[in-house]
């Protein structure tokens, strides 16, 4: 009497209590699994601060926005950096091209939606001045293993194409180098390179 499957109600307790931690530590190391997984997915702003102080970066050139706030304050910390703030686009090609008569080395950060209405600045300010430009490029609605919806990420690729400036995705930290190869390649083509942020800034937004 009292027993159920040859336990007691006691043993009963005791089995269910240890059934419970054993869920509880599994649910807990999925989760640190899936964060530390996630983490590795995306291009952290430290190794994007770490590549433009490795090439000599001097200047940004942007549009301070929410998703890339925690960017934007690690970028303000650097001693060897100076922020400039446009209010469209198209402005820091413009930006950029003086910085670069001045001697500095400027990169431009935008977004794709933006490169794209920044069209002929690109043309006249970056491809015809036939000076190195770094465009770091928030690739939004990109999608590696889903479909992609959003119009703009299948319209990013062939506006670089037509314009015929090279790029280079970079999904997550171990794709960094790509960045310094991207300056090494402006730098002797004396053309526009663009960085392609597979994750569309969201590692930037802390």
């Amino acid at each position: 009497m009292g027993q159920y499957n040859g336990r007691s109600p006691r043993q009963q307790r005791a089995f269910a209590q240890a059934a419970e931690t054993v869920a509880a530590r599994f649910t807990a190391y999925v989760r640190r699994t899936f964060m530390v997984e996630q983490q590795a997915a995306v291009l952290s702003p430290e190794n994007l601060i770490e590549e433009f102080k490795k090439n000599g970066v001097t200047h940004v050139v942007t549009i301070p926005d929410s998703e890339t706030n925690y960017l934007y304050e690690l970028m303000k910390e650097q001693p060897w950096l100076d922020i400039v703030p446009a209010s469209r686009e198209g402005e820091t090609f413009a930006i950029a091209l003086g910085l670069i008569i001045g001697g500095k080395k400027p990169v431009c950060l935008i977004q794709n939606t933006g490169m794209m209405e920044s069209g002929d600045s690109i043309r006249g300010m970056a491809l015809d001045s036939g000076f190195p430009l770094v465009m770091v490029v928030g690739y939004r609605g990109w999608n590696r293993h889903g479909v992609i919806t959003d119009s703009v990420a299948r319209y990013t690729e062939p506006f670089l194409n037509a314009y015929r400036i090279n790029y280079y995705l970079v999904e997550q930290d171990a794709d960094a180098e790509r960045i310094s190869t991207a300056f090494e390649e402006a730098r002797t083509t004396k053309r526009p390179v663009a960085i392609l942020v597979g994750d569309e800034y969201h590692g930037f937004n802390r």
